[in-house]
């Protein structure tokens, strides 16, 4: 099936969609207006919010769009779990900009050229982030949205925060369903994700992930559920704020260095060693973790059960870290709560991951090693960060 057909087929989809009350008429034809009031309601942030943070004029975002499930389109409205397989090619931005006329009223939006960037790997990573580094540093774009799969979503808006040092708007979205599914979440995070890029407030935020109407800290967010839509969230100390439909309100800041205030400049970063995550079960088995170092590990997350005990492992874990062969960081499988200090499975020589995910721990743990692998240097990041 061609563009166009494809193009064709996508608007048809979302016709089909606003007739049957699944999205409004307006989003769902080409002939809706912005200027209606209903429209405006749901579009516009504070007229204030518009110049005073950005000089003249609406502020200029950069929309980069790559693999996911927001820019998928099913064989019908119903092709909710494997529209992977439909046969249709993903959405362009400029085609996700198409039903959604609100956008002109708060933003001019230019759309990154090129096919979808990978977002796969670490190195992947540095090269979107270097990217966004270019972008804002540059005086023609205010904010950047980025779209991506919520896979691993919450990972790329934390090596965000990490690496891209700017005080501009950097937002995060996805959706958990493809773009012409029934009751789609696509359209609406994507509109928001603009509105919260065209907020003054969102700067100096660092990375925010914008979803189902809620704004989350890049370091804290993670994906809870599978398929619903409220799955984005930030255990234990909550989400930074609203994307309702008045305005966005935010109710906190960011504590952690990040962004401006981060150490991490990608221009002088070497290569990113190899970290493994070593997840705890009852059946775990003793040579595991060896088995990570031998294949090439600088660092071991060990993602343990409770606060932080690594089970079966727990006497190769201390021979690892005392014979300094890998740096090792205990997390837990838990989900909340902090990782401390002095635990009943805490040796010298180990770093703890305070409140990170496993994975967002081997991460930073990734990046650290780029500059030092002595355990108190790495703990002192992990602290900060």
């Amino acid at each position: 099936m061609d563009e166009y057909t494809s193009r064709r087929r996508f608007l048809m989809n979302m016709t089909a969609l606003g007739a049957a009350g699944g999205v409004s008429g307006p989003l769902a034809s080409q002939e809706g207006h912005a200027g209606s009031a209903s429209l405006q309601m749901v579009a516009a942030a504070d007229p204030a919010d518009r110049t005073s943070a950005f000089g003249k004029g609406l502020p200029r975002i950069h929309l980069i769009v790559s693999a996911g499930t927001l820019p998928s389109v099913g064989k019908d409205r119903m092709d909710l779990l494997r529209y992977r397989e439909s046969g249709i090619p993903r959405l362009t931005g400029a085609q996700l900009l198409e039903p959604l006329p609100e956008v002109a009223s708060i933003a001019r939006v230019t759309v990154e050229p090129g096919p979808p960037p990978d977002n796969t790997s670490y190195d992947a990573l540095r090269k979107l982030a270097t990217r966004v580094n270019e972008l804002l540093r540059g005086p023609d774009v205010d904010g950047v949205v980025y779209i991506q799969g919520t896979n691993t979503l919450e990972e790329t808006a934390y090596f965000y925060n990490l690496t891209v040092r700017s005080d501009k708007p950097i937002v995060v979205t996805g959706a958990q369903r493809p773009y012409n599914g029934l009751s789609t979440d696509g359209p609406i995070n994507l509109l928001d994700a603009i509105r919260v890029a065209c907020a003054p407030d969102t700067r100096g935020k660092g990375a925010v992930v914008v979803l189902n109407g809620e704004i989350n800290g890049a370091r804290e967010v993670t994906k809870t559920d599978t398929y619903h839509v409220q799955t984005f969230r930030s255990r234990g100390v909550g989400i930074l704020g609203y994307a309702d439909p008045d305005r966005i309100e935010y109710y906190r800041t960011p504590h952690r260095r990040h962004t401006v205030k981060s150490e991490f400049d990608l221009a002088a970063l070497g290569e990113i060693p190899h970290v493994g995550i070593l997840y705890v079960h009852t059946g775990t088995r003793p040579g595991e973790a060896e088995a990570m170092v031998k294949f090439g590990a600088k660092g071991l997350v060990i993602a343990g059960s409770g606060a932080g005990s690594p089970g079966n492992v727990d006497k190769e874990v201390q021979a690892i870290a005392k014979e300094r062969r890998a740096v090792v960081v205990q997390s837990s499988r838990v989900g909340e709560g902090r990782i401390v200090r002095h635990n009943n499975w805490y040796w010298p020589g180990y770093v703890v991951a305070d409140t990170l995910s496993p994975q967002k721990a081997a991460l930073l743990l990734a990046l650290v090693l780029t500059r030092t692998s002595d355990p108190g240097e790495v703990q002192r990041y992990f602290d900060e960060y």
